[in-house]
């Protein structure tokens, strides 16, 4: 994997590919962050442009934004919050085949959009038909956990939300399990943007991707599914290949949209890692919520995990792990972010064993292990202690008794 590394405003910005095109070019990664390449129990975003070759504005706006955040990291709060809680991953062009000749689809006429697995139909499931670009994708996802994404289209101007097909082909709404979560991000976007909201065609400036028009093997519905990340797709501009003079207006009516859609992965949500009482470790486990049928996994190495919600409500939250006893607690969201942490028990085995989960990481928490481990060893032997003395306090009573029963027999013989 090919990458650069360098140091810009006292914190870091790595550039690496992800994979290449048809033809041969590096499809190029911009992380932003006070730690990029490095594991840290953070959310992450991506950003992703010119999935469509002739939808080149979302390809400038990304560049547009890493310089800008790079830029204002010392002088704007919103950019420091980036920075110092998100990796932030920006993939300016997935098609720059299809956009070196102004064309929609990849080099092997694909549209890149329609290349997923999907979830309704057995579409995209012959590895040997998918595009490089696809599987550069899908190998990403796989090697990062993503907490939320969007990717950037043109010829309309709306936040796009899952799901973006039916189980029957008709066009209606088709709302995914976190629905309300969706709309909410969908609604941080276009009541940030300068007129997305106010659309005469679409209320609030969102739509179900399903009641607008159905498609079949998109990216936005698979990411969902299977890597578990929140994504959005944005068409930023009505006008898909604007003349260039009108580049910075775009960019200052989506600014504040595309800041403020990465910054609620730090503003709201449920937050937290996951332990186990027995070793104080991290613990890779899954974290689900009442009422809602999908589930958030724990990173393996962290175990943190981040559950976008819809502020303003109570929540049940569940954390369980194999080998472990699930814990439960409500939750009130809001209008800030939640933390909370699981200290998951083991469950004992028929024999009166502790299962232990399978997973032995140290995961750079020394200072965590030796607490929980003194604090465990530490209430044991206290309550050895305890036990002791409340057997000896007990054997002297039945002395005492015995004595005092053997005295009044003594008395009553005398008598």
């Amino acid at each position: 994997m090919q990458q650069d590394l360098k140091i810009i405003q006292g914190f870091l910005e790595r550039a690496f590919s992800i994979g290449k095109s048809v033809t041969g070019f590096p499809l190029w990664v911009i992380e932003i962050s006070d730690r990029p390449g490095e594991i840290e129990a953070e959310p992450a975003f991506k950003y992703i442009g010119n999935v469509h070759g002739d939808e080149p504005v979302g390809r400038e706006l990304l560049l547009r934004l890493a310089n800008w955040i790079c830029d204002n990291y010392g002088k704007d709060p919103l950019a420091k919050m980036i920075v110092n809680n998100v990796h932030l991953h920006i993939l300016p062009s997935l098609n720059p085949d299809g956009f070196s000749v102004r064309k929609r689809n990849n080099a092997n006429n694909v549209d890149l959009n329609r290349d997923f697995p999907d979830q309704f139909f057995p579409l995209n499931e012959d590895l040997s038909l998918r595009q490089p670009e696809t599987t550069a994708v899908m190998t990403w996802l796989r090697d990062i956990r993503f907490t939320a994404s969007a990717t950037l289209h043109g010829g309309a101007l709306v936040a796009n939300f899952p799901w973006d097909g039916t189980e029957d082909k008709r066009k209606y709404y088709y709302g995914c399990p976190d629905d309300e979560t969706f709309r909410f991000l969908a609604r941080i976007y276009s009541k940030s943007h300068r007129n997305m909201s106010l659309s005469k065609e679409f209320e609030e400036g969102i739509t179900n991707g399903a009641s607008w028009y159905p498609i079949y093997g998109g990216m936005q519905d698979w990411n969902y599914i299977h890597g578990g990340c929140f994504e959005l797709t944005l068409e930023i501009s009505d006008n898909k290949w604007p003349p260039a003079s009108e580049l910075p207006t775009i960019w200052e009516y989506n600014r504040m949209s595309m800041l403020n859609l990465v910054a609620s992965l730090v503003k709201t949500g449920v937050h937290g890692r996951i332990f186990s009482l027995d070793k104080g470790k991290p613990l890779p486990g899954i974290v689900v919520v009442k009422g809602i049928n999908y589930t958030v996994k724990a990173h393996q190495a962290y175990a943190d995990y981040h559950r976008l919600l819809t502020p303003g409500q109570k929540y049940e939250v569940t954390a369980s792990s194999p080998g472990y006893k699930p814990k439960t607690t409500s939750v009130w969201l809001g209008e800030n972010a939640v933390t909370a942490d699981f200290i998951l028990i083991p469950e004992a085995s028929s024999g009166g064993k502790l299962l232990r989960s399978n997973c032995d990481c140290n995961c750079g928490q020394p200072l965590l292990t030796h607490f929980f481990t003194d604090t465990y060893n530490g209430i044991t032997f206290t309550l050895v202690v305890v036990v002791a003395f409340l057997c000896f306090l007990l054997q002297r009573r039945v002395r005492f008794n015995l004595w005092k029963q053997r005295q009044s027999s003594r008395r009553s013989i005398t008598i």
